[in-house]
């Protein structure tokens, strides 16, 4: 399997994932397994979203790699304009800190800390959820720097710096993952990159003996909600079988599982991906128009920020 095959499958299937798990969102744990007994799921309706169609985790991703791409590399105040953009244009979804920041009023560099500063509280897996495009296009600059920039990408919209961490580590897995190495094994090297004084919680959830029955936040939470992607990954055999463990986690289910998808699909590519998953997969994006991207637009995408990051 070569890189592309990978990078593909880290960019699609976030977004299956997203798609998959978005109509059991909320729900209690074995939902997802009980629709599906024969253990061969569809995409659904539920929850207002129709069959395949992604939600805000993916259309931010979206936005940020054609940032990336648009830009030539990150360029922060253009990356923050694009959500505010969406933002203004009505999406079905938009997580609440989220909206207060991008809605606040405030510069890029200032509003999340402003956030953060009066709540004292930012660790949602917000910024967990975008970051498989943006993995893909610094996975060829090395560690330090695919997780230096995760951070701050984080930062647009998240102020604790917990949630930088850990988008940190996410970023340096699937680069990991793109090289064809196992990314869970890659984890202590993960963890060497992260913050001193976030280190020891982080290295407590990406444990190999972590389950998520031992989360003591709800998986919206960035924490769990890693954790829980690691877990999936490290008790499931396929790319299909990772996803299928996520969503029946219930709660967050589909951030848990774009993130589980992203990572599954940078191990087993994008042929792993069932097609009845691809085939009605697309992504509307609010404040841009008519514009929605579909399968074949996502697979350009990946190819070319493979291709601009190298």
């Amino acid at each position: 399997m070569n890189r592309e095959e990978r990078a593909i499958g880290a960019v699609l299937g976030s977004a299956v994932g997203d798609a998959l798990g978005a109509p059991f969102e909320f729900g209690e744990p074995g939902t997802y397994s009980a629709r599906f007994p024969d253990g061969r799921a569809e995409m659904r309706a539920g929850g207002g979203w129709d069959p395949g169609e992604a939600t805000d985790d993916t259309q931010m991703a979206v936005l940020t790699a054609q940032s990336l791409l648009a830009r030539g590399g990150l360029d922060l105040p253009d990356v923050f304009r694009r959500f505010q953009c969406w933002a203004a244009g009505g999406p079905k979804d938009i997580g609440l800190q989220t909206e207060d920041v991008l809605g606040s009023g405030l510069p890029w560099d200032r509003a999340a800390a402003a956030h953060y500063e009066i709540n004292a509280r930012a660790a949602g897996n917000g910024s967990l959820m975008r970051a498989a495009p943006s993995a893909v296009y610094f996975a060829g600059r090395g560690r330090t720097t695919t997780m230096e920039a995760a951070r701050r990408l984080a930062a647009l919209t998240h102020g604790d710096r917990a949630a930088w961490e850990g988008t940190a580590v996410l970023h340096e897995l699937i680069r990991v993952a793109l090289d064809g190495a196992d990314p869970l094994a890659a984890v202590p090297d993960a963890l060497a990159g992260v913050h001193p004084d976030h280190h020891d919680r982080w290295a407590t959830v990406l444990a190999p003996d972590w389950h998520p029955a031992l989360a003591t936040e709800f998986n919206g939470a960035v924490w769990p909600c890693l954790g829980s992607a690691l877990w999936a990954l490290r008790t499931t055999g396929s790319y299909a079988d990772a996803l299928g463990a996520a969503i029946d986690l219930g709660g967050d289910t589909d951030t848990v599982a774009a993130v589980t998808g992203g990572l599954a699909g940078a191990v087993y590519g994008a042929s792993a991906i069932p097609d009845r998953w691809t085939r009605p997969l697309h992504v509307p994006l609010p404040g841009f128009g008519d514009t929605v991207l579909r399968t074949a637009e996502l697979t350009v995408l990946a190819e070319e920020l493979l291709r601009a990051g190298a």
